[in-house]
């Protein structure tokens, strides 16, 4: 049995995990765009979304974190980069 999650119910619930406005409209996108590209259908898992996907200010504060990643392509070619349009935040899947 699956429930079918708007983006208004995913925006509201990712924000309580921390995640920005702009982010949780770029991160349901992107899996929204997964789906579609993989014919897979992903269970509404806030916590497991959580896990799997971190949220950075900018490209600086990854690096903060990741002291390996010398630049944006850089980080490209270890993990999956959603940039959030109009900022300079980068959601990324943790790896």
């Amino acid at each position: 049995m699956k429930d079918t999650v708007t983006e208004h119910t995913f925006k509201d619930e990712m924000i309580k995990h921390g995640f920005s406005y702009e982010g949780t409209k770029a991160l349901f996108e992107y899996l929204e765009q997964y789906e579609q590209d993989c014919d897979h259908e992903l269970e509404f898992d806030p916590i497991a979304f959580r896990c799997d996907f971190n949220e950075y200010e900018n490209l600086k504060e990854v690096q903060e974190n990741y002291e390996d990643i010398k630049d944006l392509d850089d980080l490209r070619d270890h993990t999956t980069v959603i940039e959030i349009p109009n900022t300079d935040r980068l959601i990324i899947q943790a790896y």
